[in-house]
This record gives C-alpha cells, structure tokens and sequence, in this order.
C-alpha cells in the first residue's frame, strides 16, 4: 500500500493561524493527514473481478482530544479516520488530526471542559471534513463528505458511559 503524509511549514502555519484568530479567536493548523491506498492494480482488479458491483462499507470514527498548554490556552485535536472496504479488502484509509490552539477566558472552570468537548470540535471540525473530501478525491476515489456531527451528544453519552450505576436498593 501506498502511503503519504502531508503538512504546512512553519510559516504557511503561522500565516494561516493570524488569518483564521481573527475569525475564530483560534490558531488552526492542521496536525496530520495520512492517507493509504491500496496499488491502482489491486483496486482495479477488486472493481473488475466483480466486487465492484456494490459500493464500498466506508467506517467513520471521530475522536477528540484537548491539553491544557498554560494560561487558559489549549490544544483540541479532532482526529477523523475514515476506511473504505470492499468485503475483506481495505480499499482506501484517510486519517486527519485537525488541531487548533483556544484561548478561553473569564469562564467558570467546571464549564471549560463541555467547551473543549463541544464547541472546540465544532469550530475544528469544517476544515477536517474539507481535508477528508480532499484527501479521498485526490486519491482518485468518490468524495466522502462527512455530515454534521453533533459533538454535544457524543460528549453527553462518553459522561453517561463514564458515570457509575446507580446502586439497586431491594424494595420491601
């Protein structure tokens, strides 16, 4: 399998961090973008041998990660992954960690964390369904195109995943 990994240099990043502060009120910058391939001989035989008759399963998992950096400044990182198969063949895989540097002030501290579990993920996450489109289509594949996620649920259901059951009381 092929495989590339692609980045911005350091002052393409930092020119890139200025533009969209003075949208977002954060630096953005893109982590990493990796993306495999199976050989252009392989997929065609996989599409020509009759696999090809059915779309591809494409599997999307979605992750969040975010690091105190000092001062009421942190780091959230959406890692999107995205693998198309064909029965037991990976066809195609693209991981982006799409990153961006917050400054959040004069907010109580127990309401920092759903901020970086919910809104950071929100502003980051546009730019890593671009970059997946992108990835997937440069590739010579169909585009992926992500729909919305709602980051509020999936931080409510990792709360309720993580909370301890309530203990059973017999009743009399």
């Amino acid at each position: 399998p092929r495989s590339a990994t692609v980045g911005t240099s350091g002052s393409e990043r930092e020119r890139a961090a200025r533009l969209l502060a003075a949208r977002h009120r954060a630096d953005q910058r893109r982590r990493h973008l990796a993306r495999e391939a199976v050989g252009a001989e392989e997929v065609a035989q996989l599409l020509f041998a009759g696999l090809g008759r059915e779309a591809p399963q494409v599997e999307i998992q979605l992750g969040t990660s975010g690091n105190g950096l000092g001062d009421g400044v942190y780091e959230v990182v959406l890692t999107v992954t995205v693998t198309a198969k064909l029965e037991e063949k990976t066809v195609f895989l693209v991981e982006v960690g799409q990153a961006g540097i917050f400054r959040i002030m004069n907010v109580p501290n127990e309401q920092v964390e759903p901020l970086i579990a919910v809104a950071c993920p929100n502003i980051l996450f546009p730019y890593a369904r671009e970059t997946v489109s992108d990835a997937v289509t440069r590739a010579g594949f169909s585009p992926v195109v992500l729909q919305p996620v709602n980051f509020e649920a999936m931080y409510m259901q990792r709360l309720q995943e993580q909370a301890p059951a309530p203990a059973e009381v017999p009743i009399q």
